[in-house]
């Protein structure tokens, strides 16, 4: 399994950001995919998680500020993120969700090696 991360940067608050993650090495189709982030210092936060029919479910903070979506043609996995706040830096990864009882965002089978979020005036 090979899951990599792209699109992090260094953007203003109330900017936007697109993530990807290319992934390989497992039938991606299938598959529930996570976005999870970790800031300097603080534990891992799950962020958003899309089921392999599309169905998309988000951390509480998110508020609609973000859009997790997928494309299966691609086997890539994306995250728009608008509306940025300070509080939003940290290093985002992929993964591949273990759906545990049903759930996203519990569990994790395989990680990317993440990409660097920072807002910043």
């Amino acid at each position: 399994v090979q899951l990599v991360e792209s699109g992090g940067g260094l953007v203003q608050p109330g900017g936007s950001l697109r993530l990807s993650c290319a992934a390989s090495g497992f039938t991606f189709s299938n598959s529930a995919m996570s976005w999870t982030r970790q800031a300097p210092g603080k534990g891992l936060e799950w962020v958003a998680g899309i089921y392999n029919d599309g169905t998309t479910y988000y951390g509480n903070f998110v508020k609609g500020r973000f859009t997790i979506s997928r494309d299966n043609a691609k086997n890539t996995v994306y995250l728009q993120m608008n509306g940025l706040k300070p509080e939003d830096t940290a290093v985002y990864h992929c993964a591949v969700d273990r759906v545990v009882r049903g759930l996203l965002g519990v569990d994790f089978d395989s990680w990317g090696q993440g990409t660097q979020v920072t807002v910043s005036p």
